[in-house]
Formats: C-alpha cells, structure tokens, sequence
C-alpha cells in the first residue's frame, strides 16, 4: 500500500537552525522518508547554500543567533518564491500570526510529530506546485475592485480612493485574495484554514480570528463593527461586497 505522505519527486529540504541536535533529528526523519536534506546553522549559511545548491523548500527556525527567524523570513520572501515553515516553540497565536505575515507558508510548534512535519511539507509543497501550475494555465486578475479599495496582484498591494498605496505583509494579502476569490460567501475558519495552510483548525487554534482582525485594521472605516469582512455567527466570515476584476487582456 502506498505511503499517503509519500513525495512523487524528489525534494531538497534546507533546514535553518542553530541547534545541532535538533537538525540532526530533522535530517534523519526526513532522510528516513525519501527526502534530500541540507543544514544551515544561520542566515549566512542558509544564503550560500541558496546561491549554489537546489533548495526546493525551507524549515526555518524563529530563534536563531544575529538574524532571526523572522527577518530572514522576509528575506527570503522579498527575493525568493520558495515556500517557507517556520519552526518555533512558541504557541501562542499571535507568534504564528507574526511568523506568517513575514512570509512564512505555515509553522511547526515544538516538539511536533514527525508525521506532522511530513504532512506539513508535502501539503505546502502541493499548494506551491498547484499555485505555480493555475498561475501558467490561467489569467490571474490584475486588480480586483472592492468597496473603496483596489487590490493589486502584481506589486501585493491594496490602492484606496484617493490613490494612497497600503503596503500588505504577506499573510495579509494571502488572506484578502481569498475573502475576494470567494466574495459573497460565508466561509468557516476550516475552510480559511485549509486555503491558507491545507489542514483544518484545532480547538484553541484562533490564528484565523487574528489573521482576520489584522486585515480589518488595514480596511474597514471602523474595524469594531465592519461593513466589509463581516462576522457570521457560529459560521465563519464573510466579504460582503460587491467586486470588479481587472485580468490582463
């Protein structure tokens, strides 16, 4: 029978952290399941790895010695498309939310499961496969048009009214482009999650209502009582707007 979190190809995982034993640990489970794996101790390393050796995917630890996790995250995310986990032992919410919105493609709490790290990767490997093949195969919208508001998919920025530019993080704009791919339609915090990261909520995960929080700051007149991206309750949130697409012709 197959493995369901067997990898069709080969993948080159690069593991960031500076504690030897635990990317030890990381490179033997991840070895054990058929992948490639590379070590880097800091942001130094990591950057001459990247200039020489395929690098298809990223663990990044948050905690890391002159450059942290975080700002090499945003890094990474400014020069390169390679998805990104991030490694933490913190679990507080807004420590994810932080880690995501500096680019990172989802996160690990320590100490995780080995399947759970397995799962994680192939799940963002997929999205980033999926991503990569709509974005040839199909006409992505170039600005969509919402309330007083213009998201521009190009430059991953939002343009008010008056022609002001709001610069998003990257966990923002992920999360806007999929209220207005959606737009008009209630979704659960399972379904933002499964679009956002490819797996369900738990219990006392509220990274969602964070996330969703912090893009009501950047768009709505009165974030205590929004007319944009309303709340439904025991249902999930809703962009409640009429829109305009903008594809390239």
């Amino acid at each position: 029978m197959n493995n369901p979190l067997s990898f069709e190809n080969e993948i080159h995982v690069l593991i960031v952290d500076d504690d030897n034993d635990i990317r030890s640990l990381l490179s033997d489970i991840l070895e054990n399941n058929g992948l490639k794996v590379r070590q880097a101790e800091d942001g130094k390393v990591m950057w001459d790895i990247l200039k020489t050796q395929r690098v298809d995917i990223i663990i990044l630890d948050l905690n890391l010695p002159e450059i942290d996790g975080l700002s090499l995250c945003r890094q990474l995310r400014s020069e390169t498309s390679l998805p990104i986990i991030m490694l933490t032992a913190k679990s507080n919410p807004l420590d994810r939310v932080i880690g995501l919105e500096s680019g990172a493609d989802d996160y690990v709490c320590k100490p995780f499961e080995p399947l759970e790290l397995l799962s994680r990767i192939r799940s963002v490997m997929r999205r980033s496969s999926m991503t990569a093949k709509t974005a040839k195969e199909t006409m992505e919208p170039v600005r969509i048009s919402f309330a007083n508001w213009t998201l521009d998919i190009t430059a991953r920025h939002l343009i008010n009214d008056q022609g002001v530019i709001v610069s998003l993080s990257g966990a923002e704009f992920r999360l806007l482009k999929i209220f207005l791919d959606h737009a008009n339609r209630i979704l659960s915090r399972d379904q933002l999650m499964d679009y956002i990261h490819g797996r369900d909520t738990t219990p006392f995960d509220r990274s969602i209502d964070l996330q969703v929080s912090r893009l009501r700051q950047r768009i709505e007149e009165d974030p205590k009582a929004p007319s944009i991206i309303k709340t439904v309750r025991n249902e999930g949130y809703v962009l409640a707007t009429t829109i305009n697409v903008e594809r390239q012709s």
